[in-house]
């Protein structure tokens, strides 16, 4: 029987978008033929004991590395091939290319006969640098694959590559889960628990970091209050950045109109997207391009609940929306045009409703797991 090894640092209980990719990829996948080499979450009982029982309850096998971050070192290359060996697999998916797609010649001579990497938007940050880039086209010249999230991130990751290994790239995003993200998620109940049920809500679900631009949505309040003055701004997850959020919540004036969840439940998530009625994250690139959104899954997830989105420009955000049809794209941190755009929506429920279920049924035509877990098998 043929096997894949996943090898991979993001994957759960570690928190993240891109560990949910990979986990919802591997769910849809035949356990019996399917062995994921991870390393360990965090050290220390608490980490130890949650990652033990993620593991347990998985109906494929998972090993973990000691280390909390997998590196393409001989001794992290010895442990792929041994397991590869091991458990009779002959294929490889690489969760994030960049570095442990450097292991593929390694693993290519240990057995493996198909090798996938997938690409983020880190990768795409890696193209921009010399040292790095070489490293990249190493990557690609020992895959028989690098997939790639969107336009944004191809166009910059196969400058990095041969036009041999360009011309090899494949899209595959991640995907929605339609049944758990839909327009009846129990976003009701969210808003009556939060003293919202009769409130018109702008709803940002993320992680606090300045790239996703929950801080533009604050300086946009002032404005929206000003049009629809018993407006509030939920903002759903924790992250390094709320603290500078709600200190900045009360210099704008606005602390009564925006809320903090702090970090919610995965099993939550679909019912706090329900609560809103306008879905905002203007997203911006930083650092000279180097801190860049990859995609922004959470548009997509939105969309999946029946509400219209307001994106950022940044990377292959604009790839998650149909400007003009699911929602509006607006310059990464504008607060001027997202408060246009969120005004615009708030006042014409004909409209939110409109965008609101092209969203729904783009998600269901494009962006449903069994359709790309599929692409990816026979990419495998």
């Amino acid at each position: 029987m043929d096997k894949t090894l996943i090898v991979t640092n993001d994957f759960p209980p570690r928190p993240g978008g891109i560990q949910a990719f990979l986990h919802n990829m591997a769910l849809r996948m035949d356990p019996e033929r399917l062995v994921v080499y991870a390393s360990t979450w965090k050290r220390g009982a608490e980490g130890a004991e949650a990652t033990a029982a993620f593991d347990a309850e998985q109906p494929f096998t998972v090993v973990r590395d000691r280390t909390t971050m997998l590196l393409p070192t001989p001794r992290v290359t010895r442990r792929a091939a041994g397991l590869l060996r091991e458990h009779g697999c002959s294929s490889v998916w690489f969760g994030a290319a960049a570095p442990l797609g450097l292991m593929a010649p390694a693993l290519r001579r240990a057995g493996a006969r198909r090798i996938v990497a997938t690409t983020h938007g880190h990768e795409a940050g890696w193209a921009q640098l010399p040292a790095s880039r070489q490293l990249l086209r190493r990557i690609g010249e020992g895959t028989d694959t690098i997939t790639y999230l969107g336009e944004y991130t191809r166009s910059r990751i196969a400058a990095a590559l041969t036009p041999e290994a360009a011309g090899r790239m494949v899209q595959l995003p991640p995907g929605v889960d339609e049944k758990t993200f839909r327009p009846d998620s129990g976003g009701d109940r969210v808003r009556a628990r939060l003293g919202l049920a009769d409130r018109p809500v702008v709803v940002c679900v993320s992680r606090l970091v300045p790239r996703k631009g929950q801080d533009t949505l604050v300086l946009a309040m002032p404005a929206i209050l000003a049009r629809v003055p018993d407006a509030v701004l939920l903002v759903v997850g924790g992250g390094p950045y709320a603290g500078q959020l709600k200190k900045l919540a009360v210099e704008a004036g606005v602390q009564d109109s925006v809320r903090f969840t702090g970090p919610v439940p995965w099993e939550e998530l679909p019912a706090h997207y329900g609560a809103g009625d306008v879905f905002a994250m203007p997203c911006r690139t930083r650092r000279g391009g180097l801190d860049v959104e990859g995609l922004g899954i959470v548009y997509l997830e939105a969309s999946a609940t029946g509400l219209p989105v307001v994106a950022g420009d940044s990377g292959g955000a604009p790839d998650a929306v149909l400007d003009g049809e699911t929602g509006w794209v607006v310059r990464g941190g504008s607060a001027e045009e997202s408060a246009d755009r969120v005004v615009t929506l708030l006042g014409d429920p004909e409209l939110r409703r409109r965008m609101g279920e092209r969203g729904r049924a783009w998600v269901e035509e494009k962006w449903r797991w069994d359709l790309l877990a599929g692409k990816l098998e026979a990419l495998l």
